[in-house]
């Protein structure tokens, strides 16, 4: 039934010059799809292993969202409420009135940050920039992706209101009680597990973008440009476990997470959120177009939702979150499904071929 996605797998070493991945996919709480291989540290000829550890960029947003829904669940935030009530320095600069809920859907309005930032690892002096820094006067700024800030404003809220940082809580409530290895922080010992990761043709710039939009200028990633790997790969990123971008895990791992969101927080009798709980996250919050990039965008609380680019599968009801360069972690609830894709060499290609194809396979398995 499945071997549709291997043969898909095998396709992107051949075809799509693949350096090193893993997929994994559940059905109806069963592994069903575990393929790994490629090279995990060119420079060595490293091979993938099962346990190969993954940096998943932006597939982090999708656990540290997790976080803030089971702090909702206990009722130690609100969704709905100024995210100023948690962080009483947030309301700085005329940012009174933005929620919690208008954070985790990149509707902040603070989509970088204006003061120099000396140490992106440096979470509480970052924090507290935003904290006094004025929404963009920019209307585009209400719906523009916030590749980074997205993770300081929150991590900040959920040191504020719970004490440990989004790592710790996610390890504590998630990773330990799924056995997931799954790390927002990975410790000293996991560290030669982890692969090299490669930047692909295109995909990093200038660090000093020569625009005339200033919101292009704003939004400028300084963890895409052309001397990025090398902080990728060193020992300091890998232990920050920035909320947004530092996740690193097993396709396997993620997966799992995964399906226990689309069984309604419960999977092989561990409950870590009430169905309600994961319905509030998958919650339509905005959906439009990003006014940068001209692509659809959809969000429900830290989740991204189904679009026209079906980056997360074809299914109406697909969530979770993709991460730069090309890895994909979600679910179809409609169909008993989540995977996970995590690769070494992140790509500039969108849509890029390699996850589209082994999801159109892994669909074509199910449906």
């Amino acid at each position: 039934m499945f071997s549709l996605v291997t043969e898909a797998f095998d396709r992107n070493f051949t075809e799509h010059g693949e350096v090193g991945a893993a997929f994994a996919a559940y059905h109806h709480g069963r592994l069903v799809v575990d393929l790994w291989g490629g090279v995990a540290d060119p420079p060595t000829g490293r091979p993938w292993q099962a346990d190969t550890l993954q940096l998943i960029f932006s597939g982090a947003k999708g656990l540290s969202a997790a976080c803030v829904l089971l702090l909702a669940e206990r009722g130690r935030l609100d969704l709905d409420a100024p995210a100023a009530r948690y962080w009483p320095e947030f309301a700085a600069a005329g940012k009174g009135a933005i929620t919690v809920a208008e954070i985790l859907s990149h509707q902040a309005r603070l989509p970088g940050v204006r003061e120099p930032v000396p140490d992106l690892l440096d979470h509480r002096a970052v924090a507290a920039r935003l904290a006094a820094q004025a929404p963009d006067p920019d209307p585009r700024s209400a719906f523009v992706y916030h590749a980074l800030t997205w993770g300081w404003l929150v991590e900040e809220l959920v040191r504020r209101v719970d004490g440990r940082t989004v790592g710790a809580l996610f390890a504590d409530e998630f990773a330990a009680p799924l056995g997931l290895e799954v790390y927002l922080g990975l410790p000293d010992e996991h560290h030669h597990r982890a692969s090299t990761m490669l930047a692909g043709p295109g995909l990093l710039l200038d660090p000093v973008p020569a625009d005339p939009d200033p919101l292009r200028v704003l939004t400028h990633n300084p963890l895409v440009v052309t001397d990025s790997p090398a902080v990728w790969n060193s020992p300091a990123f890998r232990r920050a476990g920035l909320a947004a971008v530092g996740a690193f895990a097993t396709a396997r791992s993620m997966a799992r997470f995964y399906a226990c969101l689309a069984a309604g927080g419960e999977l092989d009798g561990v409950r870590v959120l009430q169905p309600s709980t994961v319905d509030l996250g998958r919650r339509l919050r905005r959906r439009g177009t990003s006014p940068l990039w001209g692509t659809p965008l959809a969000f429900g609380a830290g989740f991204e939702l189904n679009t026209p680019l079906s980056l997360l599968g074809p299914p109406p009801d697909a969530f979770g979150h993709a991460g730069a360069g090309g890895s994909r972690h979600g679910a179809w609830p409609s169909l008993g499904v989540s995977f996970s894709y995590a690769m070494n060499e992140a790509r500039a290609a969108s849509p890029d071929p390699r996850p589209l194809a082994l999801l159109a396979a892994l669909h074509a398995a199910v449906a």
